[in-house]
């Protein structure tokens, strides 16, 4: 793997140290298969399965985290790399009840990628919850995901979730990816998720699509085949927290 850059290595460490342990504190797991693993309304997996995991670490309002997931999109624009691992931190409160707010980095790291622009990319990220809402905006602090040029890039995502009761969450979303100095990599997506928890299982459906611009009617984000990486498509999931 290769290093991380430094100022995520730092927060991880920071909070390594920081995080206190106690009553209050909280380690979770958790495994899942996706039929599709989409980021941001894209396909990461060219549209098939994906193998996914993660590990949370919480205590006082701190937080850190690991996640990976099986990718296929590196090796299609040429690389090596078959697997994504994000290492996130941060902090979480509440200025009154129902009024949260949330401040954190995160890292995508793409081992071995052997891309000629590493598409490695570290986020600074806010979000603001109110009541069942979440506005959060991410913000690159270098290339975003191998594009030359885009420092600077930025996310802004409006979700909720909807609690209907006998363990069932409806999800709606959009988001907007602004790729700074590519306009014609910029987009709009939208989902909608359901979601049933059984007890330390969950299974989840989900409609999703993304607004990719298609110059000369080619997609900009495509599979090899030139099918496009935001086409609206029915998602399915089982996710074990343990």
């Amino acid at each position: 793997m290769k290093s991380l850059h430094s100022s995520s290595a730092a927060l991880l460490l920071l909070f390594s140290l920081a995080v206190p342990t106690g009553a209050n504190a909280e380690l979770d797991f958790n495994l899942a298969v996706v039929s599709d693993y989409r980021f941001r309304g894209l396909s990461q997996s060219r549209l098939r399965p994906a193998v996914q995991g993660g590990v949370d670490y919480s205590a006082g309002g701190l937080y850190v985290g690991a996640w990976g997931s099986s990718i296929q999109w590196i090796r299609d624009a040429g690389g090596d790399g078959r697997a994504e691992i994000d290492l996130y931190g941060g902090i979480r409160g509440e200025f009154a009840p129902g009024l949260s707010w949330d401040f954190g980095l995160l890292r995508y790291q793409y081992i071995d990628h052997a891309l000629p622009v590493s598409p490695n990319t570290t986020e600074v990220y806010a979000a603001l919850g109110w009541g069942v809402a979440t506005l959060k905006v991410s913000h690159s602090l270098r290339n975003l995901f191998g594009t030359a040029g885009s420092k600077g890039s930025t996310y802004v995502d409006l979700s909720a979730g909807f609690d209907l009761g006998d363990g069932l969450t409806l999800t709606p979303h959009l988001g907007y990816q602004k790729v700074a100095h590519h306009d014609d990599l910029s987009y709009a997506d939208v989902a909608i998720g359901l979601s049933k928890d059984f007890g330390g299982f969950s299974l989840s459906a989900g409609a999703v699509h993304a607004d990719v611009k298609k110059p000369g009617g080619i997609p900009v984000y495509a599979s090899p085949k030139g099918r496009s990486l935001g086409r609206t498509a029915l998602t399915l999931g089982l996710t074990a927290s343990f």
